[in-house]
């Protein structure tokens, strides 16, 4: 067995901290592909690849979100099956607001202050302030 450690891999020796674990990809489900990439990239995602039938666009930290053709769209106003984390949640809302994204206004809560995108296909994203711990992520 080799002691070597592979590229990309994390070496617990070398004193890094974070979480051993990360959530890898999400998906969202929606008719207009192209779309939903365009509106995902407008909201600060990277995107990885880009066809007809699929798109792959990256957060921080690495998660990719995975967009698939789906055959209807969800009811209008579906909330999204994950959320969205910006580190300023005022600046952020002034960006997509500047962008036409119309969010809704903030809502200051105990944890998180928070607003309401309507996205592609009828989502409703939540864009939530972050509540990282302070330690490595």
């Amino acid at each position: 067995m080799s002691d070597a450690i592979e590229p990309g891999a994390i070496d617990p020796t070398a004193g890094d901290q974070r979480p051993p674990v990360a959530v890898g990809h999400v998906r969202l489900n929606v008719v207009d592909v192209g779309a939903a990439s365009r509106w995902l990239e407008t909201v600060g995602l990277r995107p990885i690849v880009t066809r007809d039938e699929l798109a792959v666009l990256e957060l921080r930290g690495g998660t990719h979100v995975v967009v698939r053709r789906a055959e209807q769209p969800p009811e209008p106003g579906t909330g999204a099956p994950f959320d969205l984390m910006v580190d300023d949640v005022d600046a952020a809302h002034r960006d997509y607001a500047e962008k036409g994204l119309s969010p809704s206004p903030v809502r200051r809560g105990r944890i998180h202050d928070s607003f309401d995108l309507a996205g592609p296909d009828g989502w409703t994203f939540t864009v939530n302030s972050s509540h990282a711990s302070g330690q490595p992520i």
